[in-house]
């Protein structure tokens, strides 16, 4: 029996794939004056779909072991943007690009933290019987 539901999960790894985006958005901030340096970026919906394409039936033999689900590999990849050079020190990290990308991040970030506060609440008044 799932208790929550994929919808807990999906939230997780959602929050996973922003945090490492985040990461991701400010190494490339912090090197936007580092020469030679390649912008990166994270790669989330082709990894998470050849996840699920790939998934191998399990089976549990005794309550007590650990899921398989728990060693299942996160739903998003690092990469480094192509050739390509923006400025005279052979960098492409557009400052610009990089904080419109941070803001609309922290965004979807926010939304998922509301969104899962929303779950744990309405969990909470289920627990309460309704109060």
């Amino acid at each position: 029996m799932d208790l929550f539901g994929k919808t807990f999960n999906t939230l997780e790894q959602s929050l996973q794939y922003s945090s490492a985006k985040n990461k991701v958005i400010s190494t490339n901030i912090s090197n936007v004056d580092t020469p030679n340096y390649k912008a990166k970026d994270v790669m989330f919906k082709k990894t998470l779909n050849e996840a699920l394409q790939n998934k191998m039936p399990t089976k549990l033999t005794n309550d007590r072991h650990i899921s398989f689900n728990s060693d299942m590999r996160l739903p998003y990849q690092e990469f480094t943007k192509g050739h390509t050079s923006y400025n005279h020190n052979g960098n492409n990290v557009d400052i610009d690009k990089e904080m419109s990308e941070l803001a609309k991040n922290q965004i979807y970030y926010q939304g998922l933290v509301d969104r899962m506060n929303d779950k744990f609440n309405n969990l909470q008044t289920v627990i309460r019987g309704g109060r």
